[in-house]
C-alpha cells in the first residue's frame, strides 16, 4: 500500500490473496502507479468522502476504482450506490472485479452506474491477465474529464 496522497487506484478487496494477486498484476502490466486498498465497504466509503479514519485526507481522487461486490460491513452494490449518487465522486470510474456470477449483481451493478463488470477468473494466469487489462485500460488508454 502506499501513501494516500496521491492514490489512483483505491482497491476495495477483504480477500488478501486476491490483493496480493491484484497488485502483482498490476506491478507485472508495469503499472507503478500509487495503489491503496480498503478491505471493507465501509472504509472505502470513508476513503472516498474523506470522513473518519480519513477526515484529514488530501482531495485527490482516485483514477479508477477496483471493487469487490461480496465485503464486510457494506457490501460493494452499497458503495457503488453512494459513489454514483453522490456528485463529488460520480464521475469516478468503477470496475466491479468480483467471484458474483449473479444475473442480478451484474444488473443492479450497471444500473447503479458502473462502467465496467468483470468474474474474477479462478485461473491464476487468467486472473493475472484480466487484471493486467483493466489497468491499462483504466489508467493509460481511457480518457477522462478534466
Amino acid at each position: 500500500m502506499s501513501d494516500s496522497t496521491a492514490v489512483d487506484i483505491l482497491l476495495v478487496e477483504d480477500n488478501p490473496n486476491d490483493v496480493e494477486l491484484t497488485t502483482r498484476a498490476l506491478k507485472r502490466a508495469k503499472l507503478a502507479n500509487p495503489i491503496f486498498v480498503v478491505s471493507d465497504g465501509a472504509e472505502a466509503l470513508d476513503f472516498l468522502f474523506r470522513s473518519g479514519a480519513y477526515a484529514g485526507r488530501p482531495a485527490h481522487t482516485p483514477k479508477v476504482v477496483l471493487l469487490d461486490l461480496k465485503l464486510p460491513k457494506v457490501d460493494g452494490l452499497e458503495v457503488l450506490r453512494r459513489l454514483k449518487g453522490d456528485e463529488r465522486t460520480r464521475m469516478i470510474p468503477v470496475v466491479v472485479l468480483t467471484s458474483s456470477r449473479e444475473e442480478s449483481d451484474v444488473v443492479e451493478s450497471y444500473k447503479l452506474g458502473v462502467n465496467s463488470y468483470i468474474v474474477k477468473p479462478v485461473d491464476f494466469e487468467k486472473f493475472v491477465a484480466a487484471v493486467e487489462h483493466v489497468g491499462v485500460y483504466w489508467l493509460l488508454l481511457n480518457e477522462p474529464p478534466h
